[in-house]
């Protein structure tokens, strides 16, 4: 569910960023953008390591 979750928000932040112009609104959204990379980045280290199916819907 955390991949799943992690994914949505990936989309869209990269959505958000895509139609945004203002440079500090941009930085906001790369730096959320970044950490749900992270978020992502462990989420798939730990199901790897517990062996844990994937996420059913991706």
């Amino acid at each position: 569910m955390d991949r799943f979750i992690a994914r949505a928000n990936i989309a869209h932040f990269e959505d958000l960023l895509a139609a945004e112009t203002d440079p500090q609104k941009r930085k906001v959204i790369e730096n959320l953008l970044a950490r749900e990379r992270q978020k992502l980045e462990i989420a798939e280290h730990q199901s790897e390591a517990t062996g844990k199916p994937s996420d059913p819907i991706n």
